[in-house]
């Protein structure tokens, strides 16, 4: 199979990274990742360092989580923290939201900012990897680069 590396996604993704001065590069995999069990092999880090872009819908409004692939959200305790109801958005949604396909979201490269809150036990990593806007990329970057270049909040995703 050929992949497309010129993809549009991507292009938008990197020119966010550069936009920040992040400069680890988006790496294509041969295979696509599209769980966060999957990039860890692939990338042969902890699962925990994979940085999942997962967008919910916050009181009917598109919002993006950023977690530790070691952790799932609790979107009961999570919503309730933030304020409203958190539930799992639609393929469309994400899709309308981010112009990029589940399984590859990235943290940036929307077509408008989402608001984002990024998992605190990223924190622990001193480099982790995050999709790039398409399901065969992926691109490594810190957890304060992560911070910045979402202007997300952090938080914890699950119940202590």
């Amino acid at each position: 199979m050929s992949i497309d590396t010129s993809h549009s996604a991507v292009r938008a993704v990197e020119r966010e990274l550069r936009a920040h001065g992040i400069q680890g590069e988006v790496r294509w995999l041969d295979e696509a990742t599209p769980t966060a069990a999957a990039a860890a092999a692939a990338l042969g880090v902890e699962v925990g360092a994979i940085a999942n872009s997962l967008v919910f819908t916050l009181d009917g409004e598109p919002v993006l989580v950023m977690t530790s692939g070691g952790h799932r959200v609790d979107t009961a305790y999570l919503g309730e923290a933030l304020g409203g109801t958190l539930k799992r958005a639609s393929a469309d949604t994400v899709r309308e939201a981010t112009g990029q396909v589940i399984g590859g979201v990235a943290p940036t490269g929307h077509p408008a900012r989402l608001r984002t809150w990024v998992d605190a036990a990223l924190r622990a990593y001193p480099q982790i990897w995050a999709a790039a806007g398409h399901p065969h990329t992926v691109f490594p970057l810190t957890y304060d680069q992560l911070v910045e270049l979402t202007g997300g909040t952090e938080i914890d995703v699950e119940r202590g």
